[in-house]
C-alpha cells in the first residue's frame, strides 16, 4: 500500500523546471507512487492504477486542465468503490485557485513534502475539508466536475490572454494583469477585437428557484470554493440557497466599479448592488449565442441552443495544507 499518490503531467508548463526534482524526491520516498501521464485522456486509466494501491492520499502535480480531469475521473468512475481518498492540489497550475483554497502555494515541492508529513505524522484527519464539486452538463456528454467557473466576458479576457499574451513568455502575473488592464480598457470605451478581447454577447443565467437574468456581463463567476478572483472571501455571501455561488456583474462601468469598489472593503455580498449579482444555488443554467465557460481551465461552450447546465455534487474530501 501506497501512503500517497502522485499523479504528475509533465506537459503543465510549471513541470517543465519541476519534474526532475519531484522524480528525484519520489525516488528517495519509495511509499510515494508516482505516475506519470503525457495528456489529459490517460488520466482515466491512471485513476485506475491508482486505486489498486489503495493510497491514503492522492496528490495531483499539473495544471488546471489535469486538476479537472482528475476529479472527473476520481468521483465519476467509480474506481475507489464511491470513497475516494482525500485529495491534495500542489501549486503548479497558471492561476491555482483551487490550490491557494486548500492552503498550498509557492513551491509545489514544499507542498508534496507538507502531504507527505501529514500522512507519516497521522495528522490527515485533522486536515480534511469538504468542498461541493460543480457537475457542468452538456447534451450527450458525460458531466465534467471541478470547482472554479469563469464566464461571460470574463472567459473571453481569459482566452485572450491564453492565445495572445501566454505566447509572448511573460510571467503568469504579469500575463494576467495586462489581460485584466486591456479587458478593463475595452469594457470602459465599449471596443473589442482586434488586438482587444471580443465585445461581451448577451446570455441568460437561471437558478432553479431565484429566477432569471438577461444581459452583457463582464464577469461571470460560478464557484464551490471559498476563495475566488479578486480575494472575495464567496463564504460571506449572503443567502443559503444552495452550494454554488455566483457572482456575475453587468457590462456597464458603474456596476463594474461597484463590484470592484465593495470587493476593495470587504462588503461584496453583504448587501445588494445596482447590476450585480451574488447569489447561491444548487442548478444554474448558462446560455446564449456566445456561452463559452472555462471549468478550472478547460474550455466548454453549449451547441445548438442548448444550455450549460450547473449542479452541485454531495460532498467530497480535501487535504487542507496551511498550518
Amino acid at each position: 500500500m501506497a501512503s500517497v499518490a502522485l499523479l504528475s503531467n509533465p506537459r503543465s508548463t510549471g513541470n517543465r523546471a519541476l519534474l526532475p526534482r519531484v522524480r528525484e524526491y519520489c525516488a528517495a520516498h519509495p511509499d510515494i507512487f508516482h505516475y506519470e501521464v503525457e495528456d489529459v485522456d490517460q488520466i482515466g486509466e491512471a485513476i485506475r492504477t491508482i486505486a489498486m494501491v489503495s493510497p491514503r492520499v492522492v496528490a495531483i502535480n499539473g495544471g488546471d486542465g489535469t486538476v479537472q480531469a482528475a476529479l472527473t475521473e476520481l468521483y465519476s468512475g467509480g474506481h475507489f468503490g464511491g470513497s475516494p481518498p482525500p485529495v491534495a492540489v500542489l501549486p503548479n497550475g497558471k492561476t491555482n485557485l483551487i490550490a491557494l483554497d486548500l492552503g498550498a502555494e509557492g513551491d509545489p515541492l514544499k507542498a508534496l513534502e507538507r502531504v507527505v508529513e501529514l500522512v507519516q505524522t497521522g495528522e490527515i484527519e485533522n486536515h480534511v475539508i469538504e468542498r461541493q464539486l460543480i457537475s457542468l452538463d452538456r447534451d450527450d456528454s458525460p458531466p465534467v466536475l471541478g470547482m472554479f467557473l469563469g464566464g461571460a466576458y470574463l472567459a473571453d479576457v481569459m482566452l485572450y490572454c491564453r492565445h495572445r499574451i501566454y505566447p509572448l513568455g511573460l510571467p503568469n502575473g504579469v500575463s494576467h494583469f495586462l489581460a485584466a488592464i486591456l479587458g478593463l480598457f475595452a469594457i470602459i470605451f465599449g471596443i473589442g477585437g482586434g488586438r482587444l478581447p471580443p465585445k461581451p454577447e448577451p446570455m441568460t443565467v437561471s437558478l432553479i428557484r431565484q429566477g432569471e437574468f438577461k444581459g452583457k456581463f463582464s464577469l461571470l463567476i460560478v464557484t464551490t470554493l471559498e476563495k475566488l478572483l479578486l480575494n472575495i472571501r464567496t463564504s460571506e455571501s449572503h443567502g443559503t440557497n444552495g452550494h454554488m455561488k455566483l457572482l456575475a456583474t453587468e457590462t456597464s462601468v458603474g456596476a463594474l466599479f461597484r463590484m470592484l469598489g465593495a470587493t476593495w472593503r470587504g462588503t461584496l455580498g453583504q448587501k445588494p448592488l445596482d447590476g450585480v449579482h451574488f447569489q447561491q444555488g444548487d442548478e444554474i443554467r448558462i446560455e446564449g449565442e456566445r456561452s463559452n465557460v472555462i471549468l478550472d481551465g478547460e474550455i466548454f461552450e453549449a451547441k445548438g441552443g442548448k444550455p450549460i447546465i450547473l449542479t452541485s455534487t454531495q460532498p467530497v474530501p480535501f487535504l487542507r495544507l496551511a498550518a
